[in-house]
């Protein structure tokens, strides 16, 4: 068994992360800071170590006895957060962590990425590990600082530490807490749901099956390797059909027609600048035109295959937040 370290622990991602490695026999420590809330993780026995990721002296206490790290902190809600916040958090300290770890002479290092990090084809057909970032940086900073940091990774690699890169699509599951993608559902099951829905599509995935390919990857990823996880595809008319139907409400009816995006993403992203109050911005707007889909056939085959359906992992969403009060 492994003593592992994780980087946003208290987290969507990493609590779930937590929870799979305790359940598999290994000893865990979580990296947090004094503030972090500890909601997801109270029922666990773990070490808790104060600090941050843009702290290298916590990091190097932190990691020391530990043979894994699992670095999943990040600021993921980019819509909602200053962007210069999102590049330090999601850059520079992510080069923190591969300089604090080769000095550790930790054995693996598994970071979580995004499939925000990889180009989408002109095509329309789901991009693969093979492809690099593409979007527009000003459209997609958050794609954009996850892109850097794989290129830091590979470096690292080059450099003598195992780095493996997990890349997971859109995230549903229970302990959404920040409302990141678990937003949607939220809003629906609140009514507030838009008239129409945009043409494109995404791949989605539960956060458990997320938190298993994590340990996975550890196992048996091969350092330098990006691996995209993914369970379902599905268009925003399925989504919203879907989500409506699991909260109770009527799904939008109207079809927003592709060319009307970018249109609609100036407008709210004027109305934002004005202090209008939005679930999101213009450029998730732009985005939910495009067929945002990914191939994950490379995950599948190496750390193993989804357990969970993008319905339960939706009907878990919405159960979590009426249990903890957070929807009607």
């Amino acid at each position: 068994m492994a003593r592992a370290l994780i980087t946003g622990g208290t987290g969507f991602i990493g609590s779930h992360l937590a929870r799979t490695l305790v359940a598999a026999g290994h000893s865990v420590r979580i990296l947090r800071r004094a503030s972090s809330r500890l909601d997801l993780i109270e029922d666990l026995s773990l070490d808790h170590a104060l600090g941050d990721v843009l702290d290298e002296d916590s990091l190097r206490r932190a990691m020391e006895g530990c043979q894994w790290v699992f670095h999943s902190a990040a600021v993921a809600d980019y819509w909602r957060s200053p962007r210069v916040t999102m590049y330090l958090v999601n850059v520079e300290g992510t080069r923190l962590v591969f300089k604090t770890a080769k000095a550790a002479g930790v054995e693996r290092v598994v970071v979580t990425s995004s499939a925000a990090a990889v180009g989408l084809r002109a095509d329309g057909t789901p991009a693969d590990e093979s492809d690099p970032f593409n979007l527009p940086v000003a459209r997609f900073p958050y794609g954009h600082s996850k892109a850097i940091s794989e290129g830091d990774a590979q470096r690292a690699v080059a450099e003598g530490l195992p780095v493996v890169l997990v890349n997971p699509t859109v995230v549903f599951g229970p302990g959404d807490l920040n409302l990141i993608s678990g937003s949607m559902v939220a809003e629906f099951a609140r009514g507030v749901i838009p008239p129409f829905y945009p043409p494109g599509a995404i791949t989605a995935i539960d956060v458990r099956d997320v938190a298993r390919a994590h340990l996975a990857a550890a196992e048996r990823g091969t350092p330098g390797e990006r691996y995209i996880l993914g369970t379902e595809d599905i268009t925003y008319k399925a989504l919203f059909a879907l989500i409506a139907e699991i909260v109770g409400k009527r799904p939008p009816m109207l079809p927003l027609p592709r060319v009307v995006a970018p249109l609609l993403s100036r407008g709210v992203n004027a109305l934002k600048a004005l202090g209008a109050a939005f679930p999101i911005d213009g450029n998730q707007v732009w985005l939910s035109a495009q067929n945002v889909c990914f191939n994950s056939a490379k995950a599948r085959q190496v750390l193993g295959t989804p357990q969970i359906t993008l319905r339960q992992s939706l009907t878990d969403t919405y159960a979590w937040y009426k249990e903890k009060g957070m929807v009607p």
